[in-house]
């Protein structure tokens, strides 16, 4: 199986605080893997690191390695990184603009004018963010006026817009409710076919649904986030190798 993300002695600090540390470990190509663990573990500035938004965040340094199909992730524009590992938040963020315009956003900034061209790629990531049936009569509706379910998956097909090969996901149902979550993890599951997605999740279920490897995030005492173990979901839910990790899936603690 091939290695689409990887992190090789990763440590991040906020200042002096000590955030992430000797992190190692390879994500899959074209595979869902969750991050979980309890609150101030670091689960999501891990995910954060892949995209290099800690960028944005004064005082952060980091040492160690990232890699994305094996090339270090630091030398790569951060603009180009974006275009391709898009983002989606746990609140449902889309512009101030019609359905059609947010997806049209990230090609028209990439310099694309063709409008037929432009309905063809707001057509097909409608559609592959299992919303253009629901708003395909619709897209001068602005994006703001749909549901939050809608709203998330249109955030979705706007990352998808600039034809990213991974996803990152920052708890992307905890707004939403059971029948809108049951679309976003269909969702994900659909374009796992396609793309290699990272998902933080505090749901141990959707974690067990969606997911095909965990990773298990802890921290001690001195609040330092640390990749307690990585394998397929199936092993860390029925026979993890630390007792941490089976305390948290079990409820013990978190």
């Amino acid at each position: 199986m091939n290695t689409k993300l990887e992190t090789i002695e990763f440590n991040l600090y906020y200042g002096d605080f000590h955030a992430l540390k000797d992190i190692s470990v390879k994500i899959p190509e074209k595979r869902v893997t969750a991050l979980i663990g309890p609150s101030g573990s670091g689960k999501s500035t891990f995910l954060r690191t892949f995209n290099r938004m800690n960028d944005l965040i004064s005082g952060v340094r980091t040492h160690g390695d990232v890699l994305i199909d094996n090339v270090d992730l630091f030398k790569i524009d951060p603009v180009a990184l974006r275009q391709n590992i898009g983002m989606v938040f746990q609140k449902p963020n889309p512009f101030p603009k019609s359905i059609f315009e947010n997806v049209a956003y990230g090609p028209r900034v990439t310099g694309l004018r063709d409008h037929k061209k432009l309905e063809e790629i707001v057509e097909s990531s409608l559609r592959s963010a299992a919303l253009w049936d629901e708003v395909k009569d619709d897209l001068a509706k602005s994006g703001l006026a749909l549901s939050g379910g809608q709203q998330q998956r249109l955030c979705i097909a706007r990352a998808l817009a600039v034809q990213p090969t991974v996803i990152l996901m920052d708890e992307p149902a905890a707004s939403l409710d059971p029948i809108a979550t049951q679309k976003i993890e269909d969702l994900i599951h659909t374009l796992s076919e396609n793309y290699t997605i990272v998902i933080v999740t505090h749901n141990m279920q959707q974690a067990g649904r969606v997911s095909d490897y965990t990773a298990f995030f802890y921290t001690d005492d001195t609040r330092t986030g640390r990749l307690v173990e990585f394998d397929e979901t199936k092993i860390i839910f029925t026979n993890p190798a630390d007792k941490r990790t089976e305390d948290y899936i079990t409820g013990r603690f978190g």
